[in-house]
């Protein structure tokens, strides 16, 4: 798309003859509106409203610049048939309200000859309407192009000098085999055709092709390309488009345009001001500035119609609104009135007759007591509804409870604890409910810590007992009832050094567990805390005491219970401390039991790495050596405080405490081994005597 709408503006003879004409016509006003008898009013099927009229009709027929021919020509089948013409162009529709005239003309076309091999232009298109007061409108008609390779200009100059005035540009493009019609389906998108807007102000319309652009490679049916100003909404992109050489058929050939008029060349204020030019002689008519140049144009207001250019019965007369119902609407009592009408429902019925049928009016109190025994009725459907749901999941999720409860051994575990009288004091079966109140619904805010074996939070029980609540991961179904075992075996150990267990909830699909809550964290969190954090640093002293009372526990664990129970889990981070940092044994979610007549059992390879005794990772073989093995891993904790997987200082490579023990003792003294905070407090006698344990382990 090429505007070369940039150009110097520019003062003619044809634009003085303009301003001169409109002058006149505005002059003409009065007598023009005032002598109407005699005068032709229609050619053909096209009615001429004032302004316009005949030149032939007697003086004040028409406005000056107004004038029209009505012509007869020979129709198709040779009859003679009248045409209205503008400047020996046919005119297909005068709007008053609008300002506006549809026309019709040829299309201009360049041809190249096959013979010759030189371009034909057909120049069909040529209008020129200086000096008058129509000007092409910008707003309703498009510059078309059509054809292939072609660049085409619309205005008066020519088209070997693109700065003479030339207006707008457009060039269209196709490829050899194109189907133009069935790419574009029916639309202008510049493949084969091009569109493009027109500026303010065009009085001259004149195609110009230019030369260079030639269609000598294109197939036979594009050797032809066209130009034309068309109205937008009526062109369609058609097959005869991609067919026709000349467009002999007149529907294509002669696509319509539109024009825009005024009269007067002043805007509406100044117009105003000499009432004997002002052309808006209809009582009921208001003036409107033009949108395409000077002057403008007159409308009726609205509720009327007629001609705003003419005085009494002949302008702008009321529309009697109630009469014509399908285009005024009124389904109540209508009154017409001058400019419009009132619409509005008769006495006893009610509701808005411009947009609905009436309504019979009920009594104010009948209304009042529908309506409230209508909302009360949803208000209690809605509140039955929720009630019946809530009942619903409520009864669904006691079934649930239920199922799980059995699934999870529940009775087994009621008979286990009843049967031991201790148990029986000790151990309690949670429900669901307890636990969501002391967790607060397990909000995350009361999280503890989380790791392999489950997620931990803090509790108060309604009796005010804070505990430690853990949630255990997903547990194999043939696990349950080693789980319940185990359960049962932990409610009966009472150790000062091991996390006390109150009982556990089976309401769910992983069953909780219910322990004694410890506040001062792992005995992992504060041996392997910065050495200048007082917070987190304990004396030897306290060391030595919480290595004995966690081994304590540990061979109660082994020797002194019941039932053998083997930790499996031993580390630094499940040895808790209360708050007077005395230890405690936890986390049993890993625990096994081994009956009195066994000496170890086979099980899945499950631990921390680090902590692993070798041969139970190797065999598969669990016995309480295991245990003491992750406990000697603890003691060279206390003692190097390095973790069981450490970084080396020498290179990026993982290291394992017990390996890296057991190398370094051999080669250096234990004075290079030993955390320097360890050395500060402790005698090397302590120290050898503490390392000889995990050699042994």
């Amino acid at each position: 798309m090429i505007d070369l709408s940039l150009r110097p503006p520019f003062i003619t003879t044809a634009t003085t003859t303009l301003l001169c004409l409109i002058t006149l016509t505005a002059a003409h006003l009065a007598a023009g509106a005032a002598s109407l008898a005699g005068c032709q009013r229609k050619c053909g099927d096209v009615q001429i409203p004032y302004p316009f009229g005949i030149q032939s009709d007697p003086p004040g027929c028409a406005m000056p610049g107004f004038e029209l021919s009505c012509n007869h020509t020979t129709a198709g089948n040779n009859a003679m048939q009248p045409m209205l013409l503008l400047r020996n162009v046919e005119v297909l529709d005068i709007s008053l309200p609008e300002g506006q005239v549809r026309m019709k003309m040829d299309m201009t076309y360049d041809c190249y000859n096959t013979s010759t091999h030189k371009p034909e232009c057909v120049d069909r298109a040529n209008l020129n309407f200086t000096g008058s007061p129509f000007t092409f409108s910008n707003t309703a008609n498009k510059f078309t192009v059509l054809g292939c390779r072609m660049l085409a200009f619309l205005g008066p100059g020519n088209q070997r000098d693109v700065g003479s005035n030339l207006t707008v540009g457009c060039s269209a493009s196709c490829g050899s085999d194109d189907d133009l019609a069935a790419i574009n389906g029916g639309g202008c998108s510049g493949t084969g055709c091009c569109q493009t807007a027109v500026p303010k102000g065009i009085k001259h319309y004149k195609v110009w092709f230019d030369d260079r652009f030639n269609t000598s490679t294109i197939s036979n049916w594009s050797r032809c390309s066209y130009g034309a100003l068309v109205e937008e909404s009526s062109f369609q992109f058609s097959k005869i488009y991609n067919s026709s050489r000349n467009f002999s058929v007149a529907s294509a050939g002669q696509p319509p345009f539109v024009v825009d008029w005024v009269v007067g060349s002043e805007t509406c204020r100044q117009a105003k001001r000499n009432a004997e030019t002002y052309a808006c002689n209809s009582s009921n008519s208001v003036c409107v500035d033009s949108r395409n140049g000077p002057g403008y144009i007159c409308k009726c207001d609205q509720g009327f119609q007629g001609n705003p250019y003419l005085h009494g019965v002949d302008g702008c007369q009321d529309i009697n609104e109630c009469a014509d119902s399908k285009t005024y609407p009124c389904y109540g009592k209508c009154i017409n009135k001058i400019g419009g009408f009132d619409c509005f429902c008769p006495t006893g019925t009610q509701g808005n007759a411009s947009i609905g049928p009436c309504r019979k009016e009920f009594p104010l109190a009948i209304g009042i007591a529908i309506g409230l025994g209508v909302g009360f009725g949803i208000l209690l459907l809605c509140l039955s509804v929720i009630f019946l749901i809530r009942k619903k999941r409520s009864y669904i999720q006691s079934q649930l409870r239920k199922k799980y409860f059995r699934k999870n051994q529940g009775l087994l575990l009621e008979q286990l604890i009843s049967s031991d009288e201790l148990a029986k004091d000790s151990t309690k079966i949670f429900s669901l409910e307890e636990l969501k109140e002391a967790t607060n619904n397990f909000d995350p805010a009361r999280v503890l810590g989380s790791g392999g074996h489950g997620m931990v939070y803090k509790g108060i029980l309604c009796d005010q007992r804070v505990v430690a609540i853990k949630k255990p991961t997903i547990i194999r179904e043939e696990e349950i009832s080693q789980f319940i075992n185990e359960v049962a075996i932990l409610s009966q150990i009472n150790h000062r050094n091991i996390v006390k267990l109150y009982g556990c909830c089976l309401e769910t699909e992983v069953p909780l567990l219910v322990y004694d809550f410890v506040p001062n964290g792992s005995l992992n969190r504060i041996i392997h805390a910065d050495p200048s954090n007082i917070e987190f640093s304990l004396s030897w002293d306290n060391c030595l005491r919480i290595a004995t009372e966690a081994a304590g526990a540990l061979y109660y664990l082994h020797s002194a219970a019941s039932v053998s129970v083997l930790h499996r889990d031993v580390k630094s981070s499940n040895i808790l401390l209360d708050a007077n940092y005395t230890a405690k044994v936890s986390d049993f979610g890993a625990s096994r039991l081994i009956p009195n007549d066994k000496t170890h059992v086979f099980t899945n390879i499950q631990g921390t790495f680090g902590y692993l005794d070798p041969e139970y990772y190797h065999t598969g073989h669990l016995n309480e050596k295991s245990d003491v093995y992750s406990f000697g891993v603890v003691l060279l904790e206390l003692l190097l405080r390095k973790q069981p997987i450490f970084d080396s200082d020498q290179s990026t490579t993982k290291k394992n405490l017990s390996i890296y023990f057991l190398s370094e003792i051999k080669g250096r003294p234990v004075t290079e081994i030993v955390a320097p905070e360890v050395l500060e407090e402790a005698t090397i006698d302590e120290i050898i005597a503490l390392l000889q344990l995990p050699k042994r382990a």
